[in-house]
């Protein structure tokens, strides 16, 4: 039950341990500090407690997040624990699932707000840092790269502190051109921006001739329509992905930029009526009627729009004025699940403007807010504050004490056209200030990763901005920022071998914690070293006057120095300091325990940094206790016997079937002596084992692949054959009309050795329903596994992942390949099989990722060989997918085994990638020598295989 409510004009007040109400017959008239204390406390316990009953039911989860333990955190005289790292995982960030009341389970009421917010700051700052760290990501503070494409200058609005306004006579053109914004565009695109943010003045047509004219130059009606003409242009020609901030809007024309944008915002600033008075800020500000604006923020849940909005701090409003306004905001978003961050905006005075000569907004004034937001919001919403407008490392440490997860976009190229006299800080600068406070710096999306969820997608984007949006995310919904893909010859992030043997550099800034209340508490009375200093009205009138007449709009780039952004294959930017382990991943092999559920392993895949090496350390002690320093492979080769196919599979370039006749290749069915001449010609070259699979051809029955084995053992009775995925088994049993039992005990007599566990895909329906939806079910694969290991075939495990897929799918897929191992111990080895997706139609469609990042494939790897451990013993690593540079990293990662020679190789060829067709026995064993590793060639089993020709 809530604390505090409103009912019969009395506030009721009961503790956390069910004790009796204490009740006083007027809001806000409690003695002392200790009722709110013990209030506050209660809230934040709610929200860790919800925190937990939300991610109870992992079954729901569809994206990724980690929960780990936190510090204890003290809040007056009550310590609270961290978050509880038995408890939680990901939840699915299903928005329209959710009603109004889950979206507000677990935040405190109006009431119980108004009444912890008297409390001190140094108190509110504690428990605000304490939800946030109950976070799904409470290791993570993000950030967007972006430029900053100032479409028009010219505003019908004129209030009080903006610079950015313009009238016609200081520009030199109403609007930039296409030209000019397709350069800013492409200039950030090549140092790795993410967004392009439009900004412009609201509705500039309606004050300014000039306006109307060059819009009817230009060939369009609005301003409106022209900004969604550039970001459609921006969009189409550089892959940016836009964000666009075009003042008060209705839905129609939310809608109409939302065919072209990924999110958009409007600024909620204040409600205050008192700012609309003469002397007021919003003073002559039709656009800044609160009502207006509250009616925007509403019309874009309507419409489905990822939404920003927030506060503008210390333009004359009152703290409760500012809480009434965070709980208008918790309103709207609990109707429509629409606000993906609430920004907490110091106020900066600017000359030549009415409010140059007012205060800055006080650092405590910022902090009281951000904390509140914190409070009222909960764990899961954005908070941010712009790191350029509180200066000093101690400054922006304390706003990350008091809750923030996020720092807003920052441009490596453009300055901030809103507040010029205030230069972003450096991304290294950054960095550091984030690991100083115990967080890790993420690069992310202008649209959350909760609106790119498998199933939240198509609900909140439109199809035109789905495919930019993917492309650009990884498997957590965070930016890619790295060109690596799974199967090509792009290289390797620069600090892939080093970082594989944790040889990345420890910075100046390891082992630093969060800043203290008593830091907090400095920098609220200015005492601390690199505490808030605001530039002064002089600086900051200096700055705006050379901001508002640019020689040009053809050049906005400022010098940074060359800085770009891009993630290294730890998943920290690179060019900045690695930092010491942080000590909240524990992937030792005695923690089994916490592997067995799925947050746990969802937490081992969200690893960055020095909790990267810890896995992939962890993972490689276990193989060298496991396998010792031997590597082995085995000389193979690939039969591909057809590759038309009845399925329709969205991630297959290599079956042909009447959805794959736009893809490369031709049909082809192999003539049964041409599978038996490359079963022989493999013999003869040495091979042990011959892997046969194909696609499911029309004509296939049963017997066609008992035809297949029969004619491959008479040519070859010695040769180990390796066929049939599971798909193809259930599919012979039921052309038979037969059980899969049956039906593989006749494989075996026919001499069948073991299946290949493909055709697994994600072990999650959910996925399935994505990927194959008229493939066989999670359940149905485990029924012929399971059944192979009865009669006595081995089979091989795989999982196809970087597509559609999220963490907590890959978690399931591990724990359902774990299960199954206990039951039968037939699965002789788990193979990754990193996403290729050049030629994949759901790719060429624009519905998946580029494939998983380099960090995605090395944890897949090294959590794999903690996570079935101890039973499945062989982790292998594919050269096909990754390269043989990529296969190197992975034997430092836990990997023990590279596959086989495989002589031919059709599947992932088929979908583009570029590593060849075969490694010869010969390169194998030099790949393994140079790892510092003993090469073993073995057999499908695992047995050791003397070579019968040594110069093949």
């Amino acid at each position: 039950m809530p604390l505090l409510s409103d009912e019969g004009g009395s506030t009721t007040l009961a503790n956390a341990d069910e004790q009796e109400p204490i009740t006083d017959s007027a809001y806000g008239t409690v003695a002392g500090d200790s009722e709110r204390l013990h209030v506050l406390c209660v809230i934040v316990a709610r929200a860790q407690n919800a925190t937990r009953i939300q991610n109870s039911d992992s079954s729901s989860t569809l994206q990724n997040s980690e929960s780990r333990p936190y510090e204890n955190k003290t809040i007056g005289s009550r310590t609270f624990k961290g978050r509880d790292s038995e408890s939680g995982s990901s939840n699915n960030g299903d928005s329209e699932s959710l009603s109004s009341e889950d979206r507000t389970s677990g935040l405190p009421t109006a009431a119980e707000a108004r009444f912890i917010s008297t409390l001190p700051l140094e108190t509110l700052v504690s428990a605000a840092g304490t939800i946030r760290d109950q976070r799904e990501d409470p290791h993570i503070v993000t950030f967007s790269p972006k430029v900053f494409i100032p479409v028009t200058f010219l505003c019908r609005d004129s209030c009080a502190y903006c610079t950015f306004a313009k009238p016609p006579d200081q520009v030199r053109r109403a609007y930039m051109t296409e030209a000019e914004v397709l350069e800013v565009a492409r200039a950030g695109a090549a140092v790795g921006c993410v967004e392009a943010l439009f900004t412009l003045g609201d509705k500039p047509e309606l004050r300014y001739e000039e306006a109307r004219k060059e819009l009817q130059e230009l060939g369009f009606p609005s301003t409106l329509h022209y900004v969604a003409h550039l970001a459609s242009r921006v969009l189409q020609c550089t892959g940016l992905l836009p964000h666009i901030n075009a003042g008060t809007m209705g839905v129609a024309d939310l809608v109409l930029l939302r065919h072209v944008a990924a999110s958009q915002g409007l600024m909620l600033e204040s409600t205050a009526e008192s700012l609309l008075k003469p002397a007021g800020a919003h003073w002559g500000c039709p656009d800044k009627e609160p009502t207006a604006r509250l009616a925007t923020i509403e019309a874009a849940g309507e419409a489905r729009v990822p939404f920003t909005s927030g506060l503008l701090v210390g333009i004359g409003e009152t703290r409760e004025e500012r809480l009434k306004d965070l709980l208008i905001l918790r309103d709207l978003h609990a109707r429509h699940g629409h606000i993906q961050e609430v920004i907490i905006q110091p106020f900066r005075a600017k000359g030549h403007t009415r409010m140059g000569g007012w205060e800055d907004a006080a650092a405590d004034e910022l902090l009281w807010t951000v904390a509140m937001a914190r409070i009222v919001f909960g764990a899961e919403m954005s908070i941010q504050s712009p790191p350029n407008l509180s200066s000093g490392d101690l400054a922006q440490r304390a706003l990350i004490a008091a809750g923030i997860n996020d720092w807003g976009g920052i441009s490596p190229l453009t300055v901030d056209w809103v507040n010029p006299e205030a230069p972003w800080p450096h991304i290294q600068e950054l960095m550091s200030v984030t690991a100083a406070s115990g967080k890790v710096l993420v690069p992310r999306l202008p649209v959350y990763p909760q609106f790119l969820s498998l199933h939240n997608q198509d609900k909140w984007l439109d199809p035109s901005v789905v495919p930019s949006a993917l492309r650009l995310a990884d498997s957590s919904g965070y930016a890619r920022c790295q060109q690596w893909a799974p199967g090509t010859m792009l290289p390797l992030p620069s600090d892939a071998r080093g970082i594989l043997r944790n040889e990345g550099a420890v910075g100046d800034d390891a082992g630093s914690q969060p800043i203290s209340a008593a830091a907090t508490a400095a920098v609220v009375a200015g005492t601390a070293a690199g505490a808030v200093a605001p530039a002064t009205a002089a600086a900051a009138g200096a700055a705006t006057q050379q901001a508002q007449l640019p020689a040009s709009q053809e050049k906005r780039l400022e010098e940074r120095g060359g800085e770009s952004i891009a993630i290294g294959a730890d998943g920290l930017l690179t060019g900045t300091s690695r930092y010491a382990a942080s000590g909240d991943v524990d992937a030792s092999p005695s923690d089994e325990a916490r592997r067995k559920n799925d947050a746990g392993i969802v937490r081992l895949f969200a690893a960055r940094g020095a909790d990267f090496h810890a896995v992939c350390n962890a993972a490689d002690e276990l193989r060298a206790v496991v396998s010792g320093d031997e590597v082995s492979y085995v000389v193979n080769r690939n039969i591909n016997y057809t590759n038309v196919c009845t399925y329709g599979c969205q991630f297959c370039a290599f079956s042909k079937g009447k959805s794959a006749d736009s893809l490369r290749g031709q049909p082809y069915l192999m003539p049964l002596d041409e599978i038996t001449c490359r079963a022989k010609e493999a013999w003869e070259r040495g091979a042990t084992e011959v892997c046969m699979q194909g696609g499911i051809h029309p004509d296939f029955t049963g017997d066609t692949y008992l035809s297949i084995l029969s004619a491959v053992k008479a040519a070859c009775p010695d040769m180990h054959v390796h066929a049939f995925s599971p798909l193809e088994v259930w599919h012979g049993a039921t052309s038979l009309n037969c059980s899969v039992p049956h039906f593989l005990r006749l494989l075996k007599d026919a001499g069948l050795g073991s299946l290949p566990g493909t055709a697994a895909e994600i072990l999650d329906d959910s996925v399935r329903a994505v990927l194959c939806p008229d493939k066989i079910s999670t359940v149905q694969w485990v029924e012929v596994i399971e059944a192979a290991h009865a009669v006595g075939l081995p089979t091989t495990s795989t999982i196809m992942f970087g597509h559609v897929d999220h963490p907590v799918h890959w978690a399931r897929h591990l724990l359902l390949l774990r299960a199954t191992q206990e039951r039968t111990g037939g699965i002789t080895e788990f193979v990754p099989l990193p996403f290729v997706h050049m030629q994949a139609p759901m790719y060429l469609k624009g519905r998946c990722r580029r494939g998983p990042t380099f960090r995605e494939c090395v944890l897949m790897h090294a959590v794999g060989r903690l996570v079935l451990h101890p039973h499945i013993r062989n982790i292998q690593a594919s050269w096909v997918k990754m390269g043989v540079d990529g296969v190197f990293c992975l034997l430092a990662a836990g990997c023990n085994d590279v596959g086989g020679t495989l002589m031919n190789e059709s599947i992932t060829r088929a979908a583009g990638a570029v590593h060849g067709q075969e490694i010869t026995p010969q390169r194998m064993e030099a790949i393994i020598t140079a790892a510092g590793r003993l090469p073993r060639q073995r057999t499908t089993l695992y047995e050791s295989a003397m070579p019968r020709f040594q110069n093949v």
